[in-house]
């Protein structure tokens, strides 16, 4: 008979063996299938059960975002960044990681002589498409629809072509990381229109251009109607649209609405223009820290007209900027009708509005409301504040004659129902909105470790590393991300940026000690309806307790932002449409003390009250989690 194994290859048997996992956050446990002991996976749960001891089943939504690299690549990966650059391509489709796909080629024009309608395309090059081209009509529906960083290149598409009409419905809808290139798109172009609707609806980080668009045109019609619509950050740069023009006729209907801190920039934007007509008509309404510069627009223009109407409405807070608006057009027009209403207004800056040797101008302010407004270098004629209303002090260096008629005006902002409650409504039975839950990241994984920790957390290494410019949308989400992880910690607030599983495991025990629990809303089930609650149970027997909270990143890689929270209240409830069965399982925090919380937080325009009156409640997001100690 053989002898007994020696006891530390018992210990490490053991250690081997498998753990079994739940199917949803930390409830009742279910057998999973064997794990191979030589993966990361497995690697990651002997760690967790050596942090937290407990014994309580593995979450399953945590374990289903580590790496899927094999131990053995894992083990056999370079240790140097130009290696680790060269093997980029094979790591990313082994390990599950968010990278650039094949760009489009700008100077191939492999597409130029394709015909239309054009439904289904992803990442093609239209370059040179239509030049010369008389009538017609293109149509780009469902294109690059649910990608990740997608690449759509329209250089020098339909130049000095006669009468042709584009139309862009539903193009790069829901995508994350999308660009799109439309330099020197139509330009000299006679006649035709183009129409973009739904463009980029429900993106993350869209980054768009369009320079040089229609310019040196001759009676082009064109119009922006429901662009980014809801889109997630971002960025659209309009330079030298419609420059040296005539008669080019732009709409902006629904642009950017109900969207999340998406930024515009308008420079040399209709410049030198003769009889140019721009509207923006409900621009920006609803959104969230919209930001605006319009740089030079109009400027050396004849007889244009710019219309501002419903422009900003119910946004919360953002930031516009006008630098030498009009300066030196002739018989320019501007109104801003209904320009700024809202409870949280932003800030705005005019300088050199109007100003020039021509006094031809009609800049009339009617209805705006504003906060926080510079006037700086005003033209000193031809401007009407009618109906003008200031919320605090601005600075306005125009005449005594065109500062009339300020007076305040309350108006309310608030956020998506059900984003911000009390907790008085997590009772069984209530019926409530239930918000957008929904993770809208790019699907990514965990690096392991060891290879996350030879890659420097600082935007130029992860440009090189992942190939990713940093003036391309993806590299500026980086250096964002990497700014918000280096911000310092509000008052009673520790963070940390946890760049691998193994982190998010050490901060949470850290904080809390290593007898926790990690939950999360199981799914996004019932997100954007009405719902009724059913059993509601306070986490920790619903005592006031701490928690650590984690936020993804958006980063080539999972990278949590975490941070732990004091004197909160945790809830777990099942979910059920308004008038049906059980269909989720959702976490709620609720934070007590909101004493350190901005007035211009969006809790407290939906909810009512100040910081420090009111505790404020939100659902822990699908794709986020929250850390407590243990029941």
């Amino acid at each position: 008979m053989a002898p007994p194994p020696p006891r530390a290859a018992l210990l490490l048997l053991l250690l081997l063996l498998p753990h079994n996992a739940t199917a949803g956050g930390a409830g009742t446990a279910a057998p999973s299938p064997a794990v191979n002991p030589f993966t990361v996976k497995a690697a990651f749960i002997r760690y967790w059960n050596r942090k937290v001891p407990n014994n309580r089943p593995h979450p399953a939504f945590f374990v289903a975002k580590l790496s899927p690299l094999p131990a053995a690549d894992t083990a056999s990966f370079p240790s140097t960044l130009p290696y680790i650059r060269a093997r980029l391509p094979a790591l990313c489709s082994r390990a599950g990681l968010l990278c650039a796909g094949p760009a489009a080629d700008a100077d191939a024009a492999s597409l130029a002589k394709a015909t239309g309608p054009f439904k289904g395309y992803s990442n093609a090059n239209f370059s040179n498409y239509g030049t010369g081209g008389d009538q017609g009509a293109d149509s780009f529906r469902n294109y690059s629809p649910d990608l990740n960083i997608a690449a759509d290149s329209f250089r020098r598409y339909g130049r000095d072509s006669s009468g042709r009409a584009d139309r862009f419905e539903s193009y790069e809808a829901d995508g994350n990381v999308v660009t799109a290139n439309f330099t020197s798109y139509a330009g000299g172009a006679t006649g035709g229109s183009g129409s973009f609707a739904a463009y980029a609806a429900g993106t993350n980080v869209p980054d768009s251009t369009f320079t040089n668009y229609d310019a040196q045109a001759n009676g082009r019609a064109r119009g922006f109607a429901s662009y980014s619509k809801e889109a997630n950050h971002g960025e659209s740069g309009f330079s030298g649209y419609g420059r040296s023009g005539n008669g080019v006729r732009e709409t902006f209907a629904s642009y950017g609405n109900e969207s999340n801190v998406l930024a515009s920039a308008f420079a040399n934007y209709g410049q030198s223009a003769n009889g140019a007509t721009d509207t923006f008509t409900g621009y920006g309404v609803e959104g969230n820290v919209p930001e605006n510069t319009f740089r030079s627009y109009g400027a050396g223009g004849n007889a244009g007209v710019n219309t501002f109407k419903r422009y900003r409405d119910d946004a919360n807070v953002g930031d516009d900027r006008f630098s030498s608006y009009a300066k030196g057009a002739n018989g320019d027009a501007a109104e801003f009708q209904s320009y700024g209403n809202s409870a949280n207004p932003g800030s705005t800056t005019f300088k050199g509005y109007g100003e020039g040797t021509n006094p031809n101008h009609h800049i009339g302010f009617k209805e705006y409301a504003g906060e926080n407004n510079t006037f700086k270098g005003y033209a000193s004629t031809g401007v009407d504040f009618k109906e003008y209303h200031n919320t605090s002090a601005s600075t306005l260096t125009v005449s005594t004659e065109a500062a009339a008629s300020m007076r305040h005006q309350h108006l309310k902002w608030s956020p998506e129902p059900g984003k911000f409650f009390r907790e008085r409504e997590l009772v069984a039975g209530n019926r409530m909105p239930m918000p957008d839950i929904r993770d809208k990241m790019p699907p990514r994984a965990f690096l392991p470790r060891d290879i996350a920790a030879r890659i420097p957390f600082e935007p130029n290494v992860v440009s090189q590393v992942f190939g990713l410019p940093l003036d391309t949308a993806m590299g500026k989400a980086v250096a964002s991300t990497v700014a918000e992880c280096q911000r310092a910690p509000s008052r009673g607030e520790t963070k940390r940026c946890a760049t691998s599983a193994e982190d998010i495991v050490d901060f949470g025990v850290e904080m809390l000690g290593s007898d926790v629990v990690v939950r999360s809303t199981a799914s996004a089930a019932g997100s954007g309806g009405d719902i009724r609650l059913g059993t509601v149970t306070g986490v920790d027997g619903c005592r006031v307790t701490r928690s650590v909270s984690c936020h993804q990143s958006l980063f080539p890689y999972l990278v949590y932002y975490c941070h732990s929270v004091p004197k909160v209240r945790v809830y777990e409830a099942d979910i059920a449409p308004a008038d049906g069965e059980k269909i989720n399982c959702g976490v709620a925090i609720c934070h007590l003390d909101t004493s350190d919380w901005s007035p211009a937080h969006g809790a407290f325009a939906a909810l009512g009250g100040r910081p420090g009156e009111v505790e404020v409640c939100h659902w822990i997001f699908e794709g986020d989690m929250t850390w407590t100690v243990a029941d």
